[in-house]
């Protein structure tokens, strides 16, 4: 296989279980242990956890675009004419 591409799929691959990962978590502590649902009265750990949601997203998001940036690209300087 080519470097490029083995890069390429080794790029989505990592992205792909990244989110997963991050899904997972958020899940767990969400909707396992409760703070993703507001039963009456919003508490420290309701909002603990919505913080923790969003900033986590950031970072992921921009661990992601970073992976994203140094993928090649393919044709990029090719002309198909």
């Amino acid at each position: 296989m080519e470097p490029e591409v083995r890069h390429f799929l080794a790029t989505l691959v990592q992205s792909i279980s990244m989110l997963l990962l991050w899904m997972i978590f958020n899940t767990f502590f969400g909707i396992k242990l409760g703070y993703l649902f507001l039963d009456g009265k919003i508490t420290v750990w309701h909002v603990v956890y919505y913080v923790c949601l969003i900033v986590s997203f950031v970072f992921v998001m921009r661990y992601i675009i970073n992976k994203w940036k140094a993928t090649p690209k393919f044709g990029a300087g090719e002309n198909n004419a």
